[in-house]
């Protein structure tokens, strides 16, 4: 009888997969973002990507960044960790001590959600607005709340 195998991929990398697959739902033309929240004992709880609110139509929305917040869709995109907990449709009980997989790291109203739900990690796979004001709040926010960060690299091509 043959040895099972043993380069099969990590927990972390297993659950960040899932968040990269989220994040090409997306529709946003410049930034996809995509989250997995996995419990203690490594359950997918709910997944969600950045987009519009369910009732308002992708196909009539204004995609580009402008200094107008009547146009720019910053004002109308949901957040992928914001959409994730609210697709969760469990107890909140359960996002006790969770990890959130995000492909980018939160903005600081993501972190303020975040830490609300009980997540108890952040595991990320992009900071490329690490040490901009809004990721220092986010850092600053996890930290004083107890809830760790980290960042991971995939060990092959997210591709298939």
């Amino acid at each position: 009888m043959p040895d099972k195998r043993s380069d099969v991929i990590s927990w972390d990398e297993f659950f960040m997969r899932v968040a990269i697959d989220a994040s090409l739902r997306s529709k946003d033309p410049n930034t996809q973002v995509g989250a997995c929240i996995a419990d203690t004992n490594h359950r997918i709880l709910s997944v969600g990507y950045n987009g519009t609110p369910s009732a308002l139509s992708d196909d009539d929305f204004p995609w580009s960044a402008t200094d107008d917040p009547l146009t720019d869709k910053h004002s109308y995109v949901i957040h992928a960790e914001a959409n994730a907990i609210l697709n969760y449709r469990g107890s909140l009980k359960d996002m006790q001590r969770a990890t959130v997989y995000v492909t980018l790291f939160p903005c600081h109203e993501c972190a303020k959600i975040l830490v609300q739900a009980g997540i108890g990690e952040v595991v990320y796979l992009d900071d490329k607005y690490d040490g901009s004001v809004d990721n220092r709040i986010s850092k600053h926010i996890f930290d004083r709340c107890g809830v760790s960060w980290r960042r991971i690299a995939l060990s092959r091509p997210a591709g298939r």
